[in-house]
């Protein structure tokens, strides 16, 4: 039995989250571990017409095995000639569903987020990652098959004015609705050994958005990359490719880098 335990484990960065579960661009809906730690410091823009970027520093602490919390402050120059404050976001997952077995599971949960940014609304995606102040709400479901890991989300999004006196244009999008399907693949390593081997990842992520009133949409096809060093660092590359748009929008071809470290046990 202790050896079938230290197999599960050693199949993940924490023993609930799988390594092949920490998608770059959307969220499973596995928890991390309770009473930890993660900090996340994450970089991404484009680089038409004009190189525009945006800085995140992300929280994360797993509460308990059924919820976790994030708290996000941005930076950016995507409205301004320079870098400033745009404000900040908070979420919590809930995990609802939870069906296990030796190295694979089904896992099902409700999200929600809500965020207060100050920047002036030009866009017609409704963004809460430093564009727009609004709610989304949604559901997750991930299933882990050795190493392969599949997820689907679909979620609501409601906008509202921007913080600073920023307030929606006339005829704008105030709904939206959100997909998206991941999968992750465990490159290396072939076998496990110990806690200190570096886990190479490989992912195909696709991410759209609908804003039924006015017809726009978009899919987005999001491959990426992910390194984890030690069972603590995770390194991610990802870059967004458009497989159809007709919104205007900060996050066509835009490129994304994150580095987070993870402390257990707090």
């Amino acid at each position: 039995m202790k050896r079938l335990l230290l197999g599960i484990c050693l199949s993940a960065l924490t023993c609930p989250v799988f390594s092949q579960e920490l998608y770059v661009n959307t969220e499973p809906a596995s928890n991390m571990a309770t009473h930890s730690l993660g900090i996340r410091v994450e970089n991404q823009g484009y680089f038409t017409p004009d190189y525009k970027n945006r800085s995140t520093l992300e929280l994360m602490y797993g509460a308990s095995r059924h919820l976790m919390v994030h708290g996000s402050i941005y930076v950016s120059d995507y409205y301004q000639p320079q870098q400033h404050f745009e404000g900040g976001s908070v979420y919590a997952k809930y995990r609802f569903l939870s069906i296990d077995s030796v190295q694979r599971h089904f896992r099902g949960a409700f999200f929600a987020k809500v965020s207060s940014i100050n920047n002036p609304i030009i866009n017609q995606e409704i963004s809460l990652e430093g564009d727009n102040s609004g709610l989304q709400s949604g559901v997750v479901f991930t299933q882990l098959l050795h190493k392969l890991a599949l997820s689907g989300s679909v979620s609501y999004l409601h906008d509202w004015d921007n913080a600073g006196g920023q307030g929606l244009p006339v005829n704008y999008a105030t709904n939206s609705i959100a997909y998206t399907l991941s999968s992750g693949y465990l490159l290396l390593p072939k076998a496990y050994k110990d806690y200190s081997q570096t886990n190479l990842n490989i992912y195909a992520e696709f991410l759209g958005k609908v804003n039924p009133a006015y017809g726009q949409s978009y899919l987005d096809f999001a491959p990426a990359v992910q390194l984890i060093f030690n069972s603590l660092i995770r390194v991610d590359f990802s870059y967004r490719l458009p497989l159809y748009n007709s919104m205007i929008r900060n996050t066509e071809h835009m490129y994304l880098v994150r580095l987070e470290y993870n402390i257990f046990n707090l």
